[in-house]
């Protein structure tokens, strides 16, 4: 050890460190909420015949199911989605998170814009996507229904 060398006594600072150690462990930055514009493309893209368009501007993506929107994202500005929702539950996740608004420019009953402002978890993200999704499908007519359960096979 050279002669200017600071000595640090862990054992006064074991704890701390050991804390923020821990912490730093369980930060998994794919939970962690930091979804970007390619990443919601990406896992809505995934999903079983969805198309991608821009079909009332150039700043708002709209992801389709058998041509019924599920999910809007606006590119222009703050990052934010727009996700079908059960009217009951759209209360409670307003009510719960502040960045669970009224869908903007949407049915505000079945609608919730949700602000992607790096607060929220990844993974409670993709589930609202899902859960859109999935509500969007149910109102398709069996014909469509069938189909799309013949393409997962």
């Amino acid at each position: 050890m050279s002669l200017g060398a600071k000595v640090i006594d862990f054992r006064k600072k074991s704890s701390f460190l050991f804390n923020m150690l821990w912490l730093f462990l369980q930060t998994d930055p794919t939970k962690s909420g930091n979804m970007n514009i390619e990443e919601i493309r990406q896992y809505c893209l995934n999903k079983h015949s969805v198309t991608e368009s821009f079909p009332f501007d150039e700043v708002t993506l709209v992801f389709k199911v058998v041509g019924k929107m599920f999910a809007l994202v606006s590119i222009d500005g703050e990052l934010s989605i727009n996700l079908k929702c059960d009217p009951e539950k759209a209360l409670e996740l307003r009510e719960h998170y502040p960045e669970v608004l009224p869908g903007y420019h949407m049915n505000k009953r079945l609608w919730n814009t949700v602000l992607l402002d790096g607060t929220l978890d990844n993974d409670m993200i993709k589930s609202w996507i899902d859960d859109s999704y999935d509500l969007v499908v149910a109102k398709l007519p069996q014909k469509e229904r069938v189909k799309l359960v013949q393409t997962d096979a």
